[in-house]
């Protein structure tokens, strides 16, 4: 606990080295400002911001979905604090997993996965310098399986950063919404486009932290915006506190153009990854570029649609990177009743062709939500063919369900299935046949899920999800087993507790 101590004490003096550097740079701007900068903007009344509709692609805000405003909390005598953000959650998960593929034995399991979060921030009131820090304690129990990075964070700072904030920087939008302009510094997680390469994972019991410089100009309801990001992926620490992956760089600049969002939202981006050798692998030499596009919206009041395309160039271990991924959703909501909406997805990334030319195709994931693709955790936005259907409805305010119904090919055949008995990180797994022998079926199958509200501080999930083995999960299960089975069961029961919604009127 003493060096847990030391270590988040660096953090701190780090972010205030950097509040020094900020302040000199706020005495050039600061001048520019407008001198009622920290009052509220009560001239605006729409937002160009329109959500997607597609299945799983909400992002989760900054501060977090949990957090509240502290005046509205309903705590007595606190109702003039709008200045201070707070949150306090617990999410409890029991699961049951039946001949789970990803393990590297067959096996029933019964895990337990516990993850509490905490949140602070500090805004407007000391504008233009903005504070928040966050804490999460991640744990699981009562399972066959060791102890992974997954399950377990211990009491770790998942966000600890400083902020320059200037409200008004860039005038306003002709709607009258304040075009801010804000960098911060510090760790950081956050989650951008449709989750599927930048993304906190809320499904995961830790979470995708970094630590850097994230930028903005403008915000989500003005007419556009772009986000900066120069970032070190943390390493998360099962029982330590995480540390910096020097040996990572990872870098983003993401436009969004929503001038026209009553029909479409466009998003070009540009990510960047370099890794250079560290201790674990001394010749790892990697320089990932993806150039990417996402457009959507709604093309009528009941029909949207989400597309996506990325083409990756750079290297890989000195082999040239040539990959490429598709995502395309469209869906009919109808409008009365139970809002009934009925989707289809199509999602492919590429995987390497020839294992044994100077070229790599594998599609790199970055650092992506991988839950959309299967509600089992199996796949994940590499080597991947996924069509699926999803019908959801709401029979009320408090109450959703979905259902879906899946199928997963190999884009390659001489590539591997990444999570197949590869949970926790397995390099010699035999999830790969390089000679292709092993066929490219790898399954199908329904899952479902129903959300409700106990109360208003108190949400349930339950879910179910069945696996058919396909033909390569099969003979691949033979060569690591000796054996193969049918398929797998998935069933898990999620309850999270909000603790600062107790005080609000029931």
């Amino acid at each position: 606990m003493s060096t847990f101590k030391t270590a988040l004490r660096l953090n701190v003096f780090a972010c205030q080295g950097i509040i020094f550097l900020l302040l000199l740079l706020s005495a050039f701007i600061s001048e520019a400002q407008d001198s009622t900068q920290v009052q509220k903007d009560t001239t605006a009344k729409k937002s160009y911001y329109v959500e997607a509709g597609s299945y799983g692609t909400k992002r989760d805000p900054t501060p977090p979905e949990y957090t509240r405003q502290f005046n509205k909390t309903g705590i007595k005598g606190v109702e003039k604090i709008s200045w201070l953000d707070v949150g306090l959650d617990n999410r409890t998960r029991f699961e049951y997993r039946q001949d789970d593929i990803r393990r590297p034995f067959l096996a029933t399991d019964y895990p337990i996965l516990f993850r509490t979060r905490a949140y602070v921030g500090i805004k407007d009131v000391l504008d233009p310098f903005r504070f928040a820090f966050e804490m999460s304690d991640a744990f699981r129990v009562h399972s066959k399986f060791p102890r992974d990075n997954r399950d377990f964070n211990r009491v770790e700072p998942i966000s600890i950063y400083a902020e320059l904030h200037f409200k008004k920087a860039l005038g306003k939008d002709p709607y009258g919404n304040n075009r801010p302009a804000f960098i911060r510094f510090g760790r950081q997680n956050f989650e951008f486009l449709d989750r599927r390469l930048i993304g906190s994972n809320q499904w995961r019991n830790t979470t995708n932290t970094f630590t850097g410089f994230r930028a903005a100009l403008g915000q989500d309801k003005n007419d556009w915006q772009i986000d900066l990001l120069a970032l070190k992926p943390l390493v998360r620490l099962m029982t330590e506190l995480d540390t910096a992956d020097h040996q990572t760089q990872f870098g983003a600049a993401i436009f969004h153009w929503r001038k026209w969002s009553k029909i479409i939202t466009i998003e070009p981006y540009l990510l960047y990854l370099r890794q250079k050798p560290n201790s674990q692998d001394t010749i790892r030499d990697r320089r990932i570029y993806n150039i990417g596009t996402r457009v959507y919206g709604w093309v009528t009041k009941e029909i949207n649609y989400d597309v996506s395309y990325n083409q990756q160039l750079g290297t890989d271990n000195h082999k040239k990177q040539r990959a490429y991924a598709i995502t395309a959703e469209i869906g009919y909501k109808f409008q009365y009743g139970w809002k009934p909406r009925f989707s289809l997805f199509y999602g492919y990334a590429s995987g390497d062709r020839y294992p044994n030319d100077d070229v790599n195709n594998r599609f790199e994931r970055f650092y992506g939500f991988a839950r959309p693709w299967s509600a089992d955790d199996y796949v994940v936005m590499e080597n991947i063919i996924a069509p699926k259907a999803r019908v959801e409805f709401e029979p009320g305010k408090k109450l959703k369900f979905d259902f879906s119904y899946s199928f997963y090919w190999l884009a390659s055949r001489t590539d591997r299935f990444n999570n197949l008995f590869n949970v926790p990180t397995n390099p010699d797994a035999p999830n790969r046949d390089k000679t292709g022998q092993s066929g490219v079926y790898l399954g199908h199958g329904p899952d479902g899920r129903v959300r409700f509200e106990v109360l208003k501080f108190i949400k349930t999930a339950i879910g179910y999800s069945h696996y058919y083995n396909g033909t390569f999960v099969k003979n691949r299960q033979v060569v690591a087993y000796n054996n193969s089975t049918l398929g797998s069961n998935f069933f898990y029961i999620e309850t999270m507790v909000n603790f600062f919604d107790i005080f609000k009127k029931w």
